[in-house]
């Protein structure tokens, strides 16, 4: 199977074509990595013998992917230019990203709030894409959830969400960018991302 067809799995069937030109122009390696919870996407510049190596979570809906495949080809393209002497997300990667959204903006591949989301994040220059509160949120929406999977700003305040490792907590007062939640068993105190997916408990 070409590079076209597979990457049409993972993210908008109009993009694919593009990714795949950009993969063999900038001669990378392009990995679709097993799901990871601190992180959407990696680039990895040249080193010891290799070149450059994207991947990106497979788990990710497609225009999240499509997002995240393009921010690490920024970081590629702004390591080609500078090395390591500019900062990660600083105004060199973001002129890049920005230059390298505008085909997908020409194609319409993205829906009209994620398409908003992207703009407005472009004039902020101190957020990465990954932790754009604004941008994250508008690629959620398009995640398969089950049916009892909420972020924590969509929990009530005072009911009852659990973890994946089963831990259960009391949603609090929103302090800042946070929410204050207690665990029961223990009555510690945690801050939660408003994002962050939990699982509401019923009955």
């Amino acid at each position: 199977m070409d590079k076209v067809a597979i990457l049409s799995k993972y993210m908008p069937e109009k993009a694919a074509p593009l990714i795949a030109r950009w993969i063999d122009y900038f001669k990378c390696e392009f990995k679709v990595s097993r799901g990871r919870n601190s992180k959407f996407g990696d680039y990895r510049p040249p080193q010891q013998g290799k070149g450059h190596r994207i991947s990106v979570n497979y788990n990710l809906n497609p225009y999240a992917f499509l997002v995240t495949t393009v921010h690490e080809f920024a970081h590629l393209h702004t390591w080609n230019e500078h090395k390591s002497l500019v900062k990660p997300h600083g105004t060199e990667w973001k002129a890049n990203f920005k230059r390298m959204m505008v085909p997908f903006f020409e194609m319409e591949v993205f829906p009209e709030d994620i398409h908003r989301a992207i703009r407005a994040y472009l004039q902020n220059p101190a957020a990465s894409s990954c932790s754009d509160a604004n941008l994250f949120r508008a690629l959620q929406r398009y995640d398969k959830r089950a049916e009892n999977v909420f972020t924590v700003e969509r929990v009530a305040l005072h009911a009852l969400f659990t973890l994946k490792n089963g831990r259960v907590f009391k949603k609090g007062e929103r302090i800042k960018k946070r929410y204050r939640c207690v665990e029961v068993k223990t009555g510690n105190i945690y801050l939660f991302n408003p994002l962050a997916e939990v699982f509401l408990v019923t009955g």
